[in-house]
């Protein structure tokens, strides 16, 4: 399981989030921050300092924004 980030972090990017990841797996894209799911050890770090509250563990996700685990996958393994 990985950390997601949606929709309320697209043109905000703040990264706070980043900055307190011990493993360095969040990174920015055009629009937004990503976490890669293949380096995230799911320690919760970013969801806590997300100033938006942009962040759910991937099961966490409102359905809502489900789009965003797809989103955030291919942002990554691409």
């Amino acid at each position: 399981m990985a950390y997601i980030i949606t929709e309320a972090c697209i043109d905000t990017k703040n990264a706070a989030c980043s900055s307190v990841c011990p493993v360095d797996c969040i990174y920015e894209g055009d629009d937004q921050f990503y976490i890669n799911p293949d380096e995230c050890i799911d320690c919760g770090a970013c969801e806590a300092e997300c100033p938006v509250s942009a962040i759910y563990a991937e099961r966490a996700v409102p359905a809502h924004l489900s789009s965003y685990i797809e989103k955030n996958h291919h942002y990554c393994t691409d």
